[in-house]
């Protein structure tokens, strides 16, 4: 990193950028609210994550979503290292 850029870690970020997260669209046959779900849990630390899940609801997505193998978000991320916080943010979601 250049010594005139300062690295940015763990600012807050304003819900429009959060909400561009609903925008993506797949380019295969993945179902769009886990397309959504996948790449919000790729780039939103997990507190924004949380909000993400807010808007996504409120927007009407499935929190449910399944691939062609039946497989749910959650169950496309459980064995990743630092999944858990997020599994946590979808079961309460769902309720």
């Amino acid at each position: 990193m250049r010594k005139d850029k300062k690295q940015v870690i763990g600012e807050e970020i304003g819900d429009e950028p959060i909400k561009l997260f609903l925008a993506v669209e797949p380019a295969d046959a993945t179902p769009p609210s886990l397309h959504k779900l996948i790449k919000a849990y790729r780039g939103l630390r997990v507190d924004d994550f949380a909000r993400f899940v807010g808007f996504f609801v409120e927007a009407g997505y499935d929190l449910e979503a399944k691939d062609a193998q039946g497989r749910d978000f959650i169950a496309l991320i459980e064995d990743q290292r630092f999944a858990e916080p997020y599994i946590e943010v979808i079961k309460a979601a769902r309720g």
